[in-house]
């Protein structure tokens, strides 16, 4: 068990050094890491509690749920009732109005109400263990079809939008440049954000915010209609910039093309008034859309809708068959590339609202990283002093060992770009102190088998290879419960699961492997036949 052939030597040698290495940058100013070559760029990033930052909590607006909702099945219906075998298959209707809680329309033709209520029960979906479905259908006075919006149907749309929301929310954060967020599910409806380094939320909130629901409609141009009271197919918009181009305007409530169609969104300049904008391009099927509305509506005005309020609404001057498309107002460079890293990161399917708002300094954090740099100082000192007092040489073999661990725990946590928080500086200290407990055990039963008698060279392989085997089982079980705190846990308990596991497997191999090393190189030059532990 003393025998190391070259290879593991090699292996041993290159996995401390790569530890060293790739620890070196994190223990480095920041100013000093910039210049080092990308490969060797990696640092341990440091959490809320530690940089400062911004936090935000983030709640459902459950109003707008049932707007969206409904809006999903009034398009569910009309698309359900063209049928499936063209125009002869179709089911008339009329009258589709909004209630409180759902959707009701009249069918044209009493004989066919039978199919309609089939068709659109095949549109619903489970929304629970109990087999309730997201929307009940009921057949009122012979031609009227009402659906209504059952609760376990709201419930299972707020949780499938909450968790896509929380997707969105991170490449958009991500495309600030922002490494590290914490984004998490808080209850039913309400998201947790904390960005470390970012003092000013500010911009945070605003991208945050934006839903980004872009979404092409025709302006209702009819003569004689009243805006204050619209026809059932039309709703009064609001301008985004009402100081400018007026309250409102009237427009058609179908949505011909929307933002889930978008390819591209990227922030430029117009080419004639240089003003800030965004430049779109559309999907396939939307360039096809795109292209066979403005060819049947030249001379017809087009309005843009991005989260209920019109951007703009030209007049289209000809047919726009490339799939591009510019969408201009009163922009400045940051909203238009904010505005394109929403639109490019997808819509929110949910509006959120801050409901709650806290800037951490960086003081605070500054203060604690000084506290836990004292706290693991002295400890690694107390142990360093401990280890050589009680084992001697080996102690000494176990002391290089530790700070051997410390730089591996640094270098793998700045290779898989962890974040360390608060609580993973207590896992940190912790290791520290548990990473000499394998040597403890190790120098321990060296001396029982000295005690029995054994050579030295007996004595310390029987050491070792029967030590081990407590120290393997031990650090399963920590490793195990690791795990679970990681996989249950959030924020700083995930923290302080990760340093404790990667602390974990570094000690097991500094502590057990490298020190046999360093034993088995001593014993190999010196070949003694008594050695005081």
């Amino acid at each position: 068990m003393l025998d190391f052939p070259r290879w593991k030597t090699i292996a041993i040698w290159i996995v401390l050094l790569l530890g060293v290495v790739l620890a070196i940058p994190s223990l480095l100013p920041a100013s000093q890491t910039a210049k080092l070559p990308s490969a060797l760029n990696h640092r341990v990033n440091l959490g809320l509690d530690l940089a400062g930052g911004s936090h935000l909590m983030l709640e459902a607006d459950l109003a707008d749920v049932r707007k969206k909702r409904f809006e999903m099945i009034e398009k569910t219906i009309r698309q359900s009732m063209r049928g499936e075998r063209g125009s002869e298959d179709d089911i008339a209707i009329g009258s589709l109005s909004r209630t409180d809680t759902g959707v009701t329309f009249m069918v044209s033709d009493p004989s066919k109400v039978d199919a309609a209520r089939e068709r659109l029960f095949s549109q619903t979906n489970g929304a629970g263990l109990t087999g309730q479905r997201d929307f009940d259908i009921e057949v009122r006075d012979g031609t009227r079809i009402v659906m209504t919006q059952t609760n376990a149907g709201v419930t299972r749309f707020v949780e499938d939008s909450m968790k896509a929301a929380r997707d969105i929310i991170e490449k958009r954060i991500n495309a600030l440049g922002t490494r590290e967020p914490t984004i998490i599910l808080e209850g039913k409806d309400r998201i947790v954000v904390q960005v470390p380094g970012l003092q000013d939320p500010k911009a945070l909130k605003d991208l945050i915010g934006k839903t980004a629901r872009l979404e092409f409609r025709m302006v209702n141009e009819e003569p004689g209609v009243n805006p204050a009271a619209p026809p059932i197919d039309s709703e009064f918009v609001p301008y985004l910039d009402q100081a400018k181009d007026g309250p409102g305007i009237l427009l058609r409530r179908q949505v011909l093309i929307s933002g889930d169609q978008l390819t591209k969104a990227q922030g430029g300049f117009d080419g004639q008034s240089g003003a800030p904008v965004v430049n779109i391009g559309f999907d396939g099927p939307g360039t096809n859309t795109f292209a066979n509305i403005t060819q049947r509506n030249i001379g017809k005005r087009f309005a843009m809708v991005l989260d209920g309020k019109v951007l703009s609404a030209p007049t289209i001057q000809s047919a726009i068959l490339g799939g591009q498309a510019q969408i201009s107002g009163s922009f400045t460079t940051d909203s238009a590339n904010a505005l394109a890293i929403a639109l490019k990161s997808g819509a929110l399917p949910i509006k959120l609202a801050v409901v709650e708002e806290r800037t951490v300094g960086p003081d605070l954090g500054k203060d604690s990283i000084r506290k836990g740099v004292i706290a693991g100082g002295l400890g690694t000192l107390a142990v360093l002093l401990f280890m050589v007092i009680v084992y001697g040489r080996f102690g000494i073999y176990a002391n290089i060992a530790l700070v051997l661990n410390i730089f591996m725990i640094i270098g793998i946590m700045a290779l898989l770009n962890a974040t360390l928080t608060l609580p993973g500086i207590a896992g940190f200290v912790l290791t520290i102190g548990a990473a000499v407990d394998a040597n403890v055990l190790i120098n321990e039963r060296i001396r029982e088998e000295l005690k029995r008698g054994r050579k030295v060279i007996q004595a310390i392989d029987m050491g070792y290879k029967e030590a081990s085997r407590a120290i393997f089982d031990a650090n399963i079980t920590n490793v195990i419960a690791a795990a679970l705190m990681f996989a249950f846990g959030t924020g700083p308990i995930k923290g302080f699961a990760v340093v404790l596991t990667i602390g974990i497997l570094t000690s097991v191999f500094t502590a057990v492997v490298v020190t046999r090393w360093f034993v088995s190189r001593w014993l190999q030059k010196s070949r003694p036949t008594t050695i005081n532990i």
